[in-house]
């Protein structure tokens, strides 16, 4: 119960302040995320909420549900928002969430990629033909109709030069993560993806420019010190949960899954320290805004910031009014 007043106030918060849109991610059976099963249910809530800011899924993963429920599902979000929904697509990574539909992960790539033209039809109020309960063919439309006519869309990648790619010639946006990639490897993938977007046709996505969001860990404190000093322990925490998260995973190599709890504790201390050097948002206004600067020289087009690493809701708030601030500056 916490948890959600907390994401509605943070929520609020960030639309008051002209954020432009929030993020919830799809995440099942772990302690990483565990408050985020189901994106449009959350979206929901956020949309009634709310009154200008975007509703946004970062990410839904789509091997793990039926397009058609998913057009249904966020038409509903865009119906409540009045027209503020979009969202991203990924294929899904950890073995234990295909639970819900176990026979999708070995194609879960190939799966996303086909399904996203049929969303894009389904949205835009096509009838496309499925099998009933029969095992007969059927064409359906979703309702309800949404508000948007093109849903805002785009695919989310760990890293992988070829999704980069697939979203360009998909004219999808891309939400992607700063952290395990240097500058000069996301540099490389921001250009290889502007080229795809370029030399694509047009199909009810981005323009040929394409959109690249970036996700970067972000509290902005009084000084760097201070922001330092509170973001130390939770983020150091969270780390060390997403690597026994990884070392759980079935797909996950042998190295990886027979780390000690030391081993651990030091990969977790070397991410936060890296963190500390490039792709963060942690410090003060001024160095949040020279990082900003540099994402945007990078190519981003905007930074979602990644708040939800286990700060407590005082400490977050006050870091988004000093973010705020730094708008006006970009």
């Amino acid at each position: 119960m916490g948890a959600y007043e907390d994401i509605l106030a943070v929520a609020r918060a960030a639309d008051r302040l002209g954020f432009h849109a929030v993020w919830t991610p799809e995440r099942h059976f772990q302690q990483v995320g565990q408050v985020f099963p189901s994106p449009p249910v959350l979206s929901a809530a956020l949309a009634v909420a709310t009154e200008r800011i975007g509703i946004r899924a970062g990410s839904v993963v789509l091997p793990l549900h039926h397009p058609l429920r998913v057009a249904e599902d966020w038409a509903v979000v865009d119906n409540l928002s009045h027209g503020r929904a979009g969202l991203s697509v990924a294929t899904g990574w950890h073995s234990a969430d295909f639970a819900v539909s176990p026979g999708a992960y070995a194609d879960r790539r190939a799966r996303m990629l086909r399904d996203v033209p049929v969303l894009r039809r389904l949205w835009a109020g096509e009838a496309v033909g499925f099998a009933d309960g029969t095992g007969q063919p059927v064409a359906v439309r979703p309702m309800p109709r949404p508000v948007q006519p093109v849903l805002p869309l785009w695919l989310t990648t760990s890293g992988s030069p070829e999704t980069w790619e697939a979203a360009g010639r998909l004219r999808a946006g891309v939400l992607a993560a700063t952290v395990g990639q240097s500058r000069e490897e996301l540099a490389g993938k921001i250009a290889r993806y502007r080229a795809a977007c370029a030399a694509a046709p047009e199909q009810g996505g981005t323009g040929p420019h394409g959109r690249v969001t970036l996700m970067a860990h972000t509290f902005a404190g009084e000084d760097d010190e201070q922001a330092r000093r509170l973001v130390a322990g939770p983020l150091k925490a969270y780390l060390r949960s997403y690597v026994r998260q990884t070392a759980a995973n079935r797909s996950a190599d042998d190295r990886t899954a027979a780390l000690t709890g030391e081993q651990t504790a030091m990969l977790a201390e070397f991410a936060y320290r890296r963190y500390l050097t490039w792709g963060a948002l942690l410090g003060s206004a001024e160095t949040c805004r020279a990082m900003l600067a540099d994402l945007r020289e990078l190519g981003a087009d905007e930074v979602a910031c990644f708040i939800d690493f286990g700060l407590g809701r005082d400490d977050v708030l006050a870091g988004l009014h000093r973010l705020a601030a730094l708008q006006e500056d970009l």
